[in-house]
C-alpha cells in the first residue's frame, strides 16, 4: 500500500498533543543503531525531549547506550506507547505483542498502517496513531518544550 492510499488515523491535534504531553515510557519496535535511520534519529530526539526509550531489536543487546530487548513480552517496565518502525505487513505480529503488555497507545510512524492491527487494537481499548512520525508531530505540536 503507498502512503498516498493510507487512510486518515482520523485523530485531532488535541489528541496527538495530549498523547505527546502524558506519555512518558515509549518502546521503540524496530529502534536501528545506525544514526542516518529515522529509527535511530526519531528515538534520540525524544530521549533530548524527555521520554524514557526503550529499544526493541532482536539483533541488538544495546542501542544508544540503553538496554535493547528481544521483543515486546521481555520488558520489564510499564510502557505508555509502542512505537513502531518495522513494515506495514510486519506490524500485526507487534500489535499482538503490545496486546499483552497493554500500552495506551500504539503509533505507527509515517508510511506504516496495518488495518488489522489497528482493528485489533482499538477493538481491545487501545488509542492506535498511523502514518504519522512522533518527532514531527512533536516539533510541529509542542515545539521546544516537552
Amino acid at each position: 500500500m503507498s502512503v498516498a492510499h493510507i487512510p486518515s488515523d482520523g485523530l485531532t491535534d488535541e489528541e496527538i498533543k495530549n498523547i505527546l504531553i502524558k506519555s512518558k515510557r515509549i518502546a521503540v519496535v524496530g529502534m536501528s543503531r545506525d544514526p542516518q535511520k529515522p529509527s535511530n534519529y526519531v528515538p534520540r530526539y525524544l530521549i533530548s525531549k524527555g521520554y524514557i526509550v526503550v529499544p526493541v531489536n532482536p539483533s541488538a543487546t544495546e542501542i544508544l547506550g540503553l538496554k535493547s530487548y528481544r521483543s515486546l513480552l521481555e520488558l520489564d517496565t510499564v510502557i505508555d506507547v509502542v512505537d513502531v518502525f518495522r513494515p506495514s505487513e510486519e506490524v500485526l505480529g507487534v500489535a499482538e505483542q503490545a496486546l499483552k503488555i497493554r500500552p495506551q497507545v500504539f503509533w505507527m510512524q509515517e508510511g506504516i498502517y496495518n488495518e488489522a492491527a489497528a482493528r485489533l487494537l482499538s477493538s481491545n481499548g487501545v488509542k492506535v496513531v498511523w502514518n504519522r512520525c512522533m518527532m514531527r508531530e512533536h516539533m510541529r505540536l509542542l515545539g521546544s518544550g516537552r
